[in-house]
């Protein structure tokens, strides 16, 4: 009993020494943003390298690098595998030696990288333009392979008949496990986090005795021992990303049409003395039909007639780069505000919002006082991948691979979007601003944002907003449409003010901590380097100078 009782302890130590050990690392360069991932290290498998990966792809600046980084880190989650694995055997069944378990660990290492990195990578695209269901399509591929991978390293034919019921049990815990200690993780202060992070560690040492346990010892016979159900989970899995796409134009809040607003489907009411600009989101269409109020247009990404009239747009004329939609913009407020001699009102949803918050940042605006943003991409850009052409730059490989998982889901959903439409390249590039300053005040203009609680999850934890904000449940682009929404926000454009936090975000935002892509430091990438600015990662707040 005390040889059994002494390998436990090694195991919990070795399973608690590395989160303490990247959260003391984590903690002394202040990157409060990345706490989170800390328990992750000696998670079961598939979350182990889950977070491995997404470290990597955002953490190498070229082909060499990244080569080098992968083979460092399967190497080094063999030999913890190994460790792990070896203390958590079951005394009553014969353990092979150690050299059989690192070369299982070696090679089922190599093959459960190249099956989770494009979940890894869509995470790193979560972060950049700040959407959960980025993130949740990162996540939910893993929730089906865990109770199936889980068995791999210690099973000869884990590949075949469906896992038990206590792996996947043990599987779900692991993520509930992950999911609390990258919140508790971060919420604790300053060196708070490396005991923490040790206790969460150690939570997965008995973790990963149980799921050892439970796939060397089941309690009743395996269904259907014949059948190569793992690699049939793992390739139903890989359609996952394949389908995304099209799943989402069935989504409610997908923004496929115009949305029904009291700014465009009815006049004014009379106490709103604005001209208002309505700027639609990305994928959005616009036919050219008018207003009910002459005050009220749409903007168009195409610009305006001969007659100063918004052109009609389709879902492919938002692809473009936000600063050629400030420009647009520009010429629309001038000629809408010549018009009617009225101050112009902007309300933006989604790029709409990030166009309208850009103009006022980059253009002088004597006739705008009234901004009104829904579902904004809140702390975009915080990862980096380089343009297709380039021969080097912070994740270089996570951007190839990104083309390859949205060209693979191209081919069903024919959307033409992808990781270097230019849009996308806009947040890329102009992350300072996105990260820092998108959610300040401006002087002299009226500011709220209306934000789904989905919003929650698309950031790591800390400050989020300067400016008002009216918080509903809903899914991204999907508020516009509700009453009281609509009500709020006409309420906003007579002058009233408009504010509404709901209790819970900031939570909601802790439990989403582990899953998030660790940030790229602003001053670490020579595209951002020289517009030297706040940096949220690491102080948790925004809107203040460097």
């Amino acid at each position: 009993m005390g040889r059994l009782d002494s390998r436990f302890v090694a195991l919990l130590v070795l399973a608690a020494l590395p989160p303490a050990v990247e959260g003391a690392i984590l903690v002394g360069f202040g990157f409060r943003a990345a706490e989170g991932l800390a328990p992750q290290v000696t998670a079961v498998w598939p979350y182990d390298t889950y977070h491995d990966l997404r470290w990597l792809l955002v953490y190498h600046d070229s082909w060499p690098t990244f080569v080098l980084g992968l083979a460092v880190v399967v190497a080094f989650r063999a030999l913890l595998t190994t460790g792990l694995v070896a203390l958590a055997w079951p005394r009553q069944v014969p353990r092979p030696g150690l050299r059989w378990l690192f070369v299982r660990s070696l090679v089922q290492t190599s093959v459960l990288s190249a099956v989770v990195s494009p979940w890894a990578a869509l995470s790193l695209a979560a972060s950049v333009v700040a959407l959960s269901w980025l993130l949740l399509a990162s996540l939910l591929p893993l929730f089906l392979l865990a109770p199936f991978l889980q068995r791999a390293a210690v099973e000869g034919a884990w590949w075949r008949g469906l896992p038990s019921i206590e792996l996947v049990g043990w599987s779900l815990l692991n993520f509930v496990v992950l999911t609390v200690g990258g919140a508790l993780v971060w919420t604790v202060s300053a060196w708070w986090t490396v005991p923490v992070a040790a206790l969460a560690g150690a939570v997965n040492g008995l973790l990963w005795q149980r799921t050892v346990a439970a796939a060397l010892l089941p309690r009743r016979p395996v269904r259907w021992a014949r059948v190569p159900v793992a690699p049939l989970a793992v390739l139903l899995a890989f359609v996952v990303p394949m389908v995304v796409q099209p799943f989402l134009a069935a989504v409610p809040g997908t923004p496929k049409q115009a949305p029904m607003t009291p700014l465009l489907d009815r006049p004014l009411p009379s106490d709103v003395r604005h001209a208002v600009i309505f700027l639609g989101g990305h994928g959005s269409a616009y036919g050219g039909e008018p207003t009910a109020d002459p005050n009220v247009q749409w903007f168009s990404y195409r610009g305006l007639d001969g007659q100063g009239r918004p052109l009609s747009f389709g879902p492919r004329d938002t692809y473009r780069s936000i600063a050629s939609s400030v420009a647009l913009l520009d010429t629309q407020v001038q000629s809408l505000h010549a018009r009617t001699g009225r101050p112009v009102a902007l309300v933006g949803q989604s790029e709409g919002a990030m166009v309208a918050r850009t103009y006022l940042a980059e253009r002088p605006h004597p006739a705008v006082d009234t901004l009104a943003m829904f579902s904004p991409l809140i702390n975009a850009g915080r990862s980096y991948y380089p343009p297709e052409g380039a021969s080097h730059g912070w994740g270089i490989a996570a951007g190839w691979e990104l083309r390859v998982v949205f060209g693979l889901a191209d081919l069903l959903a024919h959307s033409g979007t992808g990781p270097d439409e230019p849009f996308v390249r806009s947040l890329l590039d102009g992350a300072p601003f996105y990260r820092n300053e998108l959610m300040c005040p401006v002087p002299g203009v009226r500011i709220v944002a209306f934000l789904p609680t989905t919003t929650a999850t698309e950031a790591p934890p800390g400050e989020f907003s300067a400016v008002p904000v009216f918080q509903m449940p809903a899914v991204h682009g999907g508020l516009l449409d509700r009453r009281v929404v609509q009500a709020r926000l006409v309420n906003f454009l007579a002058g009233q003010p408009v504010s509404k936090p709901q209790r819970g975000y900031a939570l909601l935002q802790e439990i989403s901590a582990a899953w998030q892509a660790p940030p790229l430091p602003l001053s670490l990438n020579p595209v951002w380097r020289s517009r030297g600015t706040n940096d949220p990662a690491f102080t948790g707040r925004i809107c203040r100078p460097r």
